[in-house]
């Protein structure tokens, strides 16, 4: 599966992230043309992903939001919600129920701090791309068994396990177990 963040109805986080998106665009005082300039993301892209058209890699995110100064949660929380750091929205989604990655809360960091709740499905996976350097990842297995792939090497986590790493580097989340695994990830900007 990839790692676009896709949407199953209209009130799920992408109907969020076409508002933010637009509301910090404008404040921020730039055209969608100049977005597309300062992020490297497409207008075309642009426009869709403001009207609510368009799936976007969670990558992609980060350097719209990168783009605008802001972070990643101000483009993903529901903007009716009051409190910043409590987010708990579903940013993606696999090919099976089981699969999907919740982000929960984020706290500022020397840029951000982000807290999710993932879960995988027996035979799914998560392929990531790198992000910026810099970046780290902590990930706490909770049930099940959780295969990391770092840059070709391979690693299982069992429930109770957990592994601290480098996310500028290629990485995957594999669940080759029987049952659904369940891990906490912590991203560190």
């Amino acid at each position: 599966m990839s790692n676009i963040l896709h949407s199953q109805d209209r009130s799920d986080v992408l109907s969020h992230v076409a508002e933010n998106l637009k509301r910090v665009r404008l404040a921020s005082g730039l055209s969608q043309a100049a977005l597309a300039k300062a992020s490297g993301i497409s207008r075309r892209m642009i426009v869709a992903v403001e009207g609510g058209d368009a799936n976007i890699s969670l990558s992609s995110l980060d350097r719209l939001a990168a783009a605008m100064n802001v972070g990643f949660v101000d483009l993903v929380r529901d903007p009716s919600r009051q409190s910043r750091d409590n987010i708990d929205a579903v940013t993606w989604r696999g090919s099976q129920a089981e699969s999907e990655a919740r982000l929960l809360a984020s706290t500022p960091a020397t840029s951000e701090t982000q807290m999710w709740f993932w879960s995988l499905a027996p035979g799914e996976r998560y392929d990531a791309e790198p992000d910026p350097q810099g970046w780290h990842e902590m990930l706490f297995v909770t049930e099940g068994a959780l295969t990391l792939e770092l840059s070709g090497e391979r690693r299982r986590y069992v429930s109770g396990t957990f592994a601290v790493y480098s996310s500028a580097q290629t990485y995957s989340y594999v669940n080759e177990g029987d049952a659904v695994a369940r891990f906490v990830r912590n991203v560190i900007s």
